[in-house]
């Protein structure tokens, strides 16, 4: 299983320069990376801060996580067939939003294959200060990337004084009590920082498969595996009863009278099936927060 981190934040926020400067301590410790870069135009600048020997699969024109979610799972399972690799990092554009980045990585073709260390976010402390005059889109934005993340870099700390820098740790701190903080310049942090940080998957079949899901994991993954089929009403009424922490759910559901799992896709409240034309193992990804312990369908 390979380690798997999602690096978010806005443009100009310093995620190139920490991208740089963690490659460089996993080669230190004689690990391989693969990058997946995601960038909005048409000319890969930030890829020359990668490196010849390190796999590189870039998002030109698009969005991980709007119509390009399907060309990432592609890009992952090239990575995965043609590339020998120790450790993804998939640096996400700043106007993608934290779910919606998972949700892209996240295929139940080869989530048995990933293991999400975490979402990182790097945000500008001194764009923090300044967040009031944002417009609302771009402030909601920055604020879900920010209370989403698993391990937050205050970056940019050189450019506030002792008071401010108190200031944007504090006011950090309540949107996101659950992650990790660090007071970063140049974005950079320790590679036993992001080493640390606990799985966020967790596999259940008809029994739930317990694993340590780190307290700081509020938004994490669960892989749902099925060994009997549902008509399509049980399912749907199942999806109704989940709390609304659950963002995403996406897979291959056996439905009763036909021989293959349907495609299933729920995201804000809507369901869509799609029949599938190949046989798609039985499994489902569900993305949200506090998700654990969720009854299962079919468990008793």
């Amino acid at each position: 299983m390979k380690d798997v981190y999602l690096f978010s934040g806005f443009l100009g926020s310093g995620k190139t320069s920490m991208l740089t400067d963690v490659l460089r301590q996993f080669k230190e410790k004689g690990l391989k990376p693969a990058v997946i870069m995601n960038e909005l135009g048409k000319l890969p600048f930030d890829s020359q801060a990668v490196g010849e020997d390190v796999p590189l699969k870039e998002m030109l024109e698009g969005c991980i996580c709007c119509s390009g979610a399907e060309k990432t799972e592609a890009q992952i399972q090239s990575l995965l067939a043609d590339e020998d690799f120790d450790v993804l990092i998939i640096e996400t554009t700043g106007a993608a939003h934290p779910v919606e980045a998972l949700d892209a990585v996240y295929s139940p073709l080869f989530a048995e294959q990933l293991n999400i260390k975490g979402i990182v976010t790097v945000a500008d402390s001194k764009l923090w200060l300044q967040k009031e005059s944002l417009t609302p889109q771009v402030r909601t934005l920055f604020l879900e990337q920010i209370r989403h993340a698993h391990l937050l870099l205050a970056n940019k700390m050189d450019l506030l004084n002792d008071s401010e820098q108190g200031k944007v740790v504090f006011e950090m701190q309540g949107l996101n009590p659950n992650a990790f903080i660090l007071q970063t310049t140049n974005g950079r942090v320790p590679l036993h920082l992001l080493e640390s940080l606990q799985s966020s998957t967790q596999k259940s079949s008809n029994e739930i498969q317990s694993v340590h899901v780190g307290k700081q994991l509020q938004l994490s993954s669960r892989l749902i595996e099925f060994n009997h089929s549902f008509t399509q009403e049980q399912f749907e009424d199942w999806v109704r009863s989940l709390p609304s922490t659950v963002y995403r759910i996406k897979g291959y559901v056996p439905i009763e009278g036909i021989s293959r799992p349907m495609l299933f896709q729920y995201a804000y409240g809507l369901v869509q099936w799609l029949p599938e034309y190949i046989n798609m193992p039985p499994k489902v990804v569900m993305i949200g927060e506090n998700i654990q312990h969720i009854h299962v369908i079919g468990d008793e």
